[in-house]
């Protein structure tokens, strides 16, 4: 599972060396052989890349309309730190509802490393039903268990970049493409320019392929899967 939810299929958010391989269709490249080398000299304090920016303090807010009704999703860029595999990683809160209902809460921890790379570390995820604490199903956590960083945001992402977002076998292996750094998109929240958008799946998650907007300055704006949308309506911070 990767950050911020896959709209409507939330049992589903690598470096420039790594083999960047075409995509075909709505498969993706091929997982191959990943291993990162990860030290904290190479990763500074602040995750300031223009799409995927990460100010203390800042709380975005999404909606959508779906086939289930209404989801709200709420992202919560905190003033924590939690060390992953000797890096201090920004912890960034995710709440999200359905018809108002409590429906997942996660914890993502994601770290830049000096090239402008956003690194996504893993996260700790708790699933509600009728309100009450289920599933943990997705969580994973960088180190542990074979499971190992991808990058959720490049420092340069170029047309065509194919790229892991996230690497624990079987439990968490969103991948991503570049499909165009140069949109003009419009959501509740007002009209962006020079707006990213990735094409993202999963071999391991049913529900296709979904397409996500990212504005600079900002960060995620729009996600998007057949006719359905989620998308900003509001920026505190």
């Amino acid at each position: 599972m990767g950050p911020y939810p896959r709209f409507l299929s939330k049992a589903g958010w690598l470096l420039a060396a790594l083999l960047l391989l075409p995509v075909h269709a709505s498969a993706g490249p091929k997982p191959k052989e990943w291993n990162p080398s990860i030290a904290a000299k190479d990763f500074v304090a602040v995750v300031d890349n223009q799409y995927f920016p990460l100010p203390a303090g800042r709380t975005l807010f999404y909606r959508g309309q779906g086939k289930d009704g209404v989801t709200t999703l709420e992202i919560e860029i905190t003033g924590n730190i939690k060390n992953v595999m000797g890096v201090n990683t920004t912890v960034v809160i995710e709440r999200e509802k359905l018809n108002g209902q409590v429906v997942e809460i996660s914890e993502n921890w994601f770290a830049q490393d000096n090239q402008g790379n956003v690194w996504y570390f893993g996260e700790a995820t708790q699933k509600y039903e009728n309100g009450a604490p289920g599933s943990t199903e997705g969580s994973w956590e960088a180190g542990v268990a074979g499971a190992k960083p991808g990058i959720i945001m490049k420092a340069d992402p170029q047309t065509g970049d194919s790229y892991f977002q996230e690497f624990a076998a079987g439990v968490a292996q969103d991948m991503a493409q570049v499909m165009s750094g140069s949109k003009s998109v419009a959501v509740q929240a007002g009209t962006y320019s020079n707006v990213l958008q990735t094409k993202e799946w999963s071999p391991i998650e049913s529900g296709g392929s979904e397409f996500k907007s990212y504005a600079p300055g900002i960060g995620l704006i729009l996600e998007e899967q057949g006719a359905e949308r989620l998308e900003l309506v509001e920026v505190r911070g």
